[in-house]
């Protein structure tokens, strides 16, 4: 059995982020990390394998972007995925999910070449810079598989996949048969954290570095001249500010405080 299983490199949240000049987000002069959505797609990869035990089975991470996001695969294979692939290429910067979804398809498309079909590719519910949640349903459908998305529950027996989707007003019960793609949210359990033996056993790993021509993608196909969506223009945050104190010495502080509260349109 072969399993896919999508992650990104995203900036560190906690860190000072800021745009490039064509208004994309820096993603070298940053710290960044594995997107933690994604820790939970590695982790029920690996879970699908383990379950499968006296088979054989393999769990690649797949990942696009620059040098840094290799960074993200590795955090898969120390946590136990068997093989990495990195799509580097200049051209992929400023891609929209149209392109990435192209890139990630074609990759995939690759991997099934030397590796075989693959029976399940798994994906975070969304990334945590863009958290855009379109990637997978881009994915299925460039890739001409079914897709069971925004799985918080997830149950298998043989080649059939049945999800429970937790929603605003509903949870859905849904099922497919492999191959196919899913997504899976935060609340399919803790992911696990890399053991020095994981550590130590992810340096010798296959982890491949594929360009735009490796997997077949035209340049122009991909990045910010050909996305469909562009930033036009971005404001830093003003600095925090003092806050405004409402004393109460006459019985006035209620006055006060719905009146500031009304001026900023709270209420």
């Amino acid at each position: 059995m072969n399993l896919v299983v999508c992650v990104k490199y995203v900036p560190d949240a906690t860190a000072d982020r800021k745009f490039e000049d064509d208004f994309t987000v820096d993603r070298l002069g940053v710290d960044g990390l594995l997107s933690e959505l994604d820790e939970y797609a590695v982790e029920q990869a690996l879970q699908f394998r383990e379950k499968r035990q006296g088979e054989e089975n393999t769990v690649t991470a797949l990942t696009m972007g620059p040098e840094k996001a290799v960074d993200a695969v590795r955090k898969a294979l120390q946590m136990g995925a068997d093989a990495g692939v990195h799509v580097l290429d200049d051209a992929i910067a400023g891609s929209d999910y149209i392109a990435t979804s192209l890139v990630l398809a074609k990759a995939i498309e690759k991997i099934a070449q030397e590796k075989g079909a693959a029976d399940l590719v798994v994906c975070g519910m969304a990334s945590t810079d863009a958290s855009g949640s379109v990637v997978p349903a881009m994915l299925a459908e460039r890739l001409n598989l079914p897709q069971v998305t925004f799985a918080s529950v997830i149950e298998t027996q043989g080649d059939q996949v049945r999800i429970k989707r937790v929603g605003d007003t509903a949870t859905e019960v849904i099922g497919g048969t492999m191959p196919l793609v899913l997504s899976v949210t935060d609340q399919t359990g803790e992911a696990r954290y890399p053991s020095f033996k994981g550590i130590m056993a992810a340096k010798k790993k296959p982890l491949d570095t594929w360009s735009l021509s490796d997997i077949g993608v035209d340049a122009g196909e991909v990045g910010l001249s050909v996305a469909w969506s562009a930033v036009e223009d971005t404001t830093e945050r003003p600095p925090r500010t003092a806050g405004e104190i409402v004393k109460d010495e006459d019985g006035s502080g209620a006055a006060a405080l719905t009146g500031f509260l009304a001026s900023k349109k709270f209420i």
